[in-house]
Parts: structure tokens; sequence; C-alpha cells
């Protein structure tokens, strides 16, 4: 928004703002905040930071966690749900040194801009431009208890169909997994999502269109527009802290929890993806399948190869494993193709332009942390054009036909995801150094030792269902 203090200052004068909210990234994705007056932003503050804990980041030991947060003025917005008027700037964490301070290695958004430059010094591109679809829940309701003698959650929403017997009642409830493209009144969150597309709008990120997606119970999605690695994550990180405000505001809540409810669709973020170079597509020819250049064939390959280790990343979560299952909108087997959405990698057949032939990732979820996830799938793809990796030679595909439909036999032959997050981190520690440019060994060890810490956690639980099945025995 801003490129210098002096613009800034002007605009906080113009608009009367008088609090300044500095957001940053911890390791799982979570925003973290300070706030102060407005008026206290100077030079000093952009030169040098605001010193705070990052061990409570969950990315630095307690003997080494004093480190400073440089705000961005360039990702500043105005906060269009602070009681006091805010300003809401993102920024970059920085380790304390001598003469001057350096960059923090291990911070999301310097991943991302690590691998933002390894790609133009590569010289296959210089610029990775991504497309995320957003699906979330939003609930009326929830509640979880996790005690030793009582673990239980429970959600509702008006229009889902297991309230068709409530009273008072008005009819109009979604039908189980019947939920795409339905229109109001059925449809209950059709204004509540233009509103949260009308605020984004204002702050200039682009919205393609919004709808209600499959989830009978009050599952949405939000589609924007294409933008540059660093600039997405923001977004994403933006977008997804707008939804849950606007939701709380209006006495709803909002999840991204890939499974929320069995037996309904999972949510997912899926990524479209391109590469551009001067200005110029380069995932077009005329000639090629689906009118892919191998360029864009190559740098799928490299996705494709590295995919489970990816998953680490991209599905970081014990739950996101409960939505990559078989016929739920979620694809599980690892190929690819065209208009093929039980496919890991689909191809939009109604792209056809140069400027707009692209790809989508359908497996991550919206539990990553958007700075590690782009950007592990930017390196894998400059992994795959450098070392000339053809997905159909490696045996991916095409698959042009129902993945979700393979017999026992054929499904034996094809590459799956990891089943569960233990699997995908164990690909990942056997598989990362085509991450190793952008992603420093020592957070690779932590990433681990702290998912696995979440794993067992989960598994040492007992769960309701147990119960049902095996208490009587």
């Amino acid at each position: 928004m801003f490129n210098t203090l002096s613009e800034a200052k002007a605009f906080i004068a113009k608009e009367k703002i008088q609090m300044l909210d500095l957001m940053t990234i911890d390791i799982n994705g979570r925003w973290r905040h300070l706030t102060m007056p407005a008026a206290r932003l100077t030079e000093d503050i952009l030169q040098y930071g605001i010193g705070f804990d990052a061990s409570n980041y969950g990315y630095a030991p307690v003997e080494k966690s004093d480190m400073v947060f440089i705000p961005d003025l360039k990702t500043a917005y105005l906060d269009s749900f602070a009681e006091i008027p805010a300003l809401a700037v993102l920024g970059d964490v920085f380790v304390i040194d001598l003469p001057s301070n350096r960059r923090f290695d291990q911070d999301p958004r310097n991943i991302a801009l690590c691998a933002e430059k390894i790609l133009c010094a590569s010289g296959i591109a210089d610029e990775f431009r991504i497309a995320p679809e957003y699906e979330f829940y939003v609930f009326d309701n929830v509640r979880y208890t996790v005690d030793p003698q009582y673990t239980a959650f429970r959600v509702d929403t008006s229009h889902a169909v297991w309230n068709t017997g409530a009273d008072p009642n008005l009819g109009y409830k979604v039908p189980h997994k019947g939920g795409y493209h339905v229109v109001p009144p059925s449809d209950r969150f059709s204004d509540f999502r233009g509103r949260v597309c009308a605020v984004l709008e204002e702050m200039g990120i682009a919205v393609k269109c919004h709808h209600h997606e499959g989830g009978g119970p009050g599952q949405c999605e939000i589609e924007v527009e294409a933008g540059g690695l660093l600039e997405m994550s923001d977004k994403t990180m933006i977008i997804k802290h707008i939804l849950k405000n606007a939701a709380f505001k209006e006495g709803k809540t909002v999840t991204f929890l890939p499974k929320p409810l069995y037996g309904e669709g999972g949510s997912g973020l899926h990524v479209h993806m391109q590469l551009f170079k001067g200005g110029q597509p380069l995932f077009y020819d005329e000639n090629g399948y689906s009118q892919l250049s191998q360029t864009a064939l190559y740098f799928m390959g490299g996705i494709l190869k590295h995919i489970a280790a990816l998953c680490a990343f991209t599905n970081p979560s014990t739950n996101s494993y409960k939505r990559l299952i078989p016929g739920f909108e979620a694809p599980v087997t690892v190929g690819y193709a065209t208009s093929n959405r039980s496919a890991v990698v689909r191809i939009p057949a109604y792209a056809k332009s140069p400027e707009t032939k692209r790809y989508e990732l359908r497996s991550p979820d919206g539990t990553c942390n958007p700075y590690y996830a782009f950007a592990a799938i930017l390196m894998a793809g400059i992994d795959g054009v450098k070392n000339k990796i053809d997905p159909a030679k490696a045996g991916y595909g095409p698959y042009d036909f129902n993945l979700y439909a393979l017999s026992d036999k054929q499904k034996k032959r094809i590459k799956s995801l990891p089943r569960t997050l233990d699997d995908a981190l164990y690909a990942l520690e056997k598989d990362h150094d085509f991450l190793s440019e952008a992603f420093p060994k020592q957070l690779i060890d932590l990433w681990l030792e702290r998912k696995r810490e979440e794993t067992a956690k989960v598994s040492q639980y007992p769960h309701p269902i147990e119960y049902e099945l095996y208490y009587d025995i």
C-alpha cells in the first residue's frame, strides 16, 4: 500500500488512524499481532524493528529467542473489524546481529521470498503465479471437549439436513453432499460471502467468484485472481483473517478444517499455477498434451515426484488425511489429467489461451502455512524442470478416467498419496534435498519434530468410535 514512511504518515493523518496492528506468522501458519499507536511509527522502527520473544512462535529456542519484527509498509491495509481505527501491517522477522540485523531464515515470509529469488536465478522463469481456491465451512455453533473421561465435538448450522425436524423451521435444508451451487434461501451464506468479497475487493484482493460448495451443512468457496507466491501467501492470511472475523461479528464461526464432518465433502485449498518470463506465459504449447508446454510438464513432473514429501507442508494436520479419501472430490492417487477432479493435478479444459493455460494441485488444504506450502510446491517444480522429469515417462499418467472407480488390482499399480500425517513426515524425512536452497535443514528438523508430537498426541487419545467398535468385546 505504501512505499515510504511519509506516504504512510499522510494516510494515517487523512484517515485518522489511531492504531498500528503489526501482524506476523508463527510456524504453524497462525497470525500473531501486537498493536501500537500509529503516531509511534518511525524510520527507526522500519530499520531496526520491534523486539519480541520468537520462542512463542515455535521456531526459536528460548536461549536464542530475541528477534525483531520489521513492518513491510507495502502490505498495509485498513482493518475493517477494529473498533478503534487501525492500519494492519504484515512484516518480516529479523535476527539481532552486528553490525546489522539479518533476516531469520525460518521466517515464513522469508522462505517464500527466497523461493521466488531461486526461481529468478534459475533462468527458468521470473514469476510463479498462483490462484488458490478457499473452501471452508460456516457453522452457527461449535463445541468440543478433550478430557480424560469425555471426548466429543458438536457443530450445528440451521440449514443442515439434520435440522429438518427442528422447531421452529422454515424448511429449505441442503441435502447430504448436495450443496454445490445451491441458491438462497437454501444457501444461507450467500450474503455473508458477498459482504466478505466486497471487503476483499476494497482491499485490492480481486475476487473471481464465490458460491456454496458441495458440503450440505454450510460449505462455501471463494476463488481469487492469481498473483505472485509471496503476494498470495500474504493474501491467504488476510482472507482467512477477514472470513473468521466477519463470521464472528455475525454470530457465526468459520473453519478451514479439512474434514470437520464425517460423510460430507472435505475442504481443500486447490492451487492453480503458472510460470511467466518477461511477462510471457510459459505453460502453453498448442501441440502439447492438453496444450501444455514441455516446461509445464517438467514442472508438473517435479511436483508429482515429490508429492508425498510436499504433503508434510501442504497437508500438515492429522485431520488432513480424513479428507484425502476416495469419493469426496479429494484425490488420493498420484497422477495428472484434463478435466479430471480425481487426479492430484487437474488441467482445466476451459483454460485455452496462452495467458490462462494452467493446472491445479488439488491435494493441499487450509491447515497449511501458505508460505511454506506454496514455496515447497515451487521448489518441487523447479527440481522437475532442472532434471527434466516428464510425468508421462515417470508413470504419472495422463489418467483420463475416473481414478475413484479403479479396481483393487488397478489401484496397486498407481502411486497413492500418504494415508496419514506420519507417512507424509516420513516421506519428507527421506526426500527434502529439493527444498534445501530455500528451507534450512533446521526448519525441516523442527517441522518433523513438532508435527510428530501432534500425531503422537492424537494417537494417544481414545476415540468415541472405538467404544462403538470394541467396548463390549
